[in-house]
């Protein structure tokens, strides 16, 4: 069994608070996850993650700017933009795998009843 301090528990917190200020909000890790499947363009994630254009460029700046998407804009006419996870991003892959199970859980226990 762990035991918990006081020390502990604030570093805890500490981190946690650093891996929402990343991560959190509405549609980051719905983006990491569609971005899983390989890269994309603005207007295709827009479409697949139902999100509109202004909150998702502001939404992809910030994955930019925090390692764990790159942009490259393509040599096309009209310009196009491509989207794709970092190395970096795998750094998430426990997080995201965590979540995806509870979710499947929590969605049967509503769902179903089960616990």
């Amino acid at each position: 069994m762990v035991k918990h301090t006081v020390e502990s528990c604030s570093k805890a917190k500490m981190a946690i608070r650093d891996t929402l200020d990343v991560v959190g909000g509405k549609w980051k890790l719905v983006l990491i996850s569609v971005l899983r499947s390989g890269k994309k363009g603005f207007n295709e994630l827009s479409r697949e993650a139902g999100i509109s254009p202004r909150i998702l460029s502001k939404e992809l700046q910030e994955l930019e700017m925090n390692g764990l998407v790159s942009r490259k804009v393509c040599d096309t006419k009209p310009v196009t933009v491509q989207y794709e996870l970092t190395p970096y991003s795998g750094t998430l892959s426990e997080v995201l795998s965590a979540m995806e199970k509870w979710g499947y859980q929590h969605r049967n226990k509503i769902v179903q009843g089960v616990e």
